[in-house]
């Protein structure tokens, strides 16, 4: 007789709690934390490298090693005075619903391996179209960012473009397709840039349309320029500079691509959200015209990592750009959604629930307030640096976005972001913005308030100040 084995547990409760407390205390210290990293990579090496053990370790020690001494290599990006690149917090309720993503372990690809996942992304998707005032019958997937997203819709709009000039990209690949003519404005973020390359159509295919002093594509030489191409063509606009804010002008540029058969394609990486709002949707004018848009629900949406959105109008090129199929999968007749059909992956998280159970938190209004709030906490921040002698704010602060120079000087703006950094109140980045180097601050966390806005800028002005000293006194001899 074979004597039944002990089945292992399948929950460990304490181990549970125990990251359960690691975690809470870690996001109770964000209002007062260090928002820098305060270990070097030297230290965190002494600690995390070591010889692989043969027999394993406890469970409790791994989880008191990463959160005890991992967290102290972690910058606080979770907290409100994160202002580094465009990276939202995330809501506690999407944080709670990213925890049951990993309970559950749900492989979306299809509806038959997840159909509760499935109908989440498929209500997310009917509100996202709504919040956005995009045409509803409109596909959706959710990726990983705005890079994928941008890979998706290019995806879509490659597939398109040589459909209607009788080509078969994905049955025939690109040699000896007829040439498509890529687009862009010079300001497009790199990640359009790096779609390409993984398409296959490479970084030197764009064709550069210039832009004004706002970052913001010009129709005219748009327009010029189109009246020069024949063949396929795909334009890449822009809904958000990412280092000004600016929108292209898209109600023109949709007007052109559409006088030229043209697809047009939105990179939203954070400025698709205006449309969410009454008071900022007009820097949008035109968007719902484009034929494809890219976005991220892990910026102003403020879920965990990693979740992006890539949207089409035309779903079915959207479909026959991404499905994929074979015998042992057991597809849906159409009537269920098998995300699988809208993405690059196969296997991936359910990223559509994060987004699912914050807008239901948040509702309409919830969403318009986070964006408008968020703007309006970047204007502060315009308002507060701006004046002060050898403080410039060189942006016209429409969204989010903040570029601040001192003392007309790359150095020595190099040197004050470097020095507010190291200090601590707040975390901001530095970009090159016009050949010149800027601080760049982004306010896109749902919990940044008026005090973080001013704590932030008084460290910034008293960093200033401090190196401004520095450099005006005479060295001793």
């Amino acid at each position: 007789m074979v004597r039944a084995m002990k089945r292992p547990p399948i929950v460990d409760e304490t181990l549970l709690r125990r990251s359960h407390d690691h975690a809470a205390a870690y996001l109770r210290s964000m209002p007062e934390r260090h928002v820098g990293a305060r270990a070097t990579r030297d230290e965190l090496l002494g600690v995390f490298r070591k010889p692989l053990s043969e027999d394993g370790e406890d469970p409790s020690a791994v989880i008191d090693t990463i959160a005890g001494e991992g967290e102290r290599g972690a910058i606080a990006s979770a907290g409100p005075r994160y202002f580094g690149f465009v990276i939202g917090g995330s809501y506690p309720v999407a944080v709670a619903a990213d925890w049951l993503v990993t309970t559950w372990d749900q492989n979306p690809g299809l509806y038959a391996t997840s159909p509760a996942v499935s109908v989440m992304e498929d209500v997310a998707r009917e509100w996202l179209l709504d919040l956005f005032d995009l045409p509803r019958e409109s596909s959706l997937g959710f990726v990983t960012g705005c890079q994928m997203a941008n890979f998706t819709c290019l995806a879509a709009a490659r597939h398109a473009v040589l459909r209607r000039n009788g080509w078969d990209v994905e049955q025939d690949g690109l040699a000896g397709a007829p040439r498509v003519n890529i687009v862009t404005s010079a300001e497009s973020h790199i990640t359009i840039d790096v779609a390409l390359r993984y398409l296959g159509f490479g970084t030197r295919a764009p064709l550069r349309v210039e832009t004004d002093g706002q970052g913001r594509m010009r129709a005219d030489r748009l327009r010029t320029l189109m009246n020069n191409l024949t063949g396929p063509t795909i334009i890449c606009a822009q809904a958000g500079n990412v280092n000004t804010g600016a929108f292209d002008p898209l109600r023109e540029i949709a007007e052109i691509a559409r006088e030229h058969h043209a697809w047009l394609h939105v990179d939203g990486a954070f400025g698709l959200w205006a449309r969410a709002t009454r008071g900022l949707r007009d820097l949008a004018d035109g968007i719902d015209l484009a034929d494809s848009w890219a976005t991220d629900a892990h910026k102003w949406l403020n879920v965990p990592y990693d979740c992006g959105v890539a949207i089409v109008r035309h779903a079915q090129d959207h479909r026959d750009a991404m499905t994929s199929s074979a015998a042992y999968l057991v597809q849906t007749s159409g009537v269920e959604r098998d995300p699988v059909d809208w993405v690059p992956e196969f296997s991936r998280r359910a990223r559509g629930t994060p987004v699912y159970a914050t807008l239901c938190f948040l509702g309409r209004k919830g969403v318009e307030d986070l964006v408008e709030r968020c703007s309006a906490r970047a204007r502060r921040f315009a308002e507060l640096l701006r004046g002060h002698d050898g403080v410039q704010v060189v942006n016209d602060v429409v969204l989010n976005q903040v570029l601040v120079r001192f003392g007309n000087d790359d150095e020595l703006t190099r040197r004050v972001i470097a020095g507010v950094q190291q200090e601590g109140t707040c975390w901001l980045g530095g970009t090159m913005w016009q050949g010149r180097a800027a601080m760049r601050i982004s306010v896109s966390h749902w919990a940044t308030s008026e005090e973080d806005v001013a704590l932030s800028a008084d460290a910034i002005l008293r960093v200033h100040a401090q190196l401004t000293a520095e450099l005006t006194t005479p060295a001793r001899a």
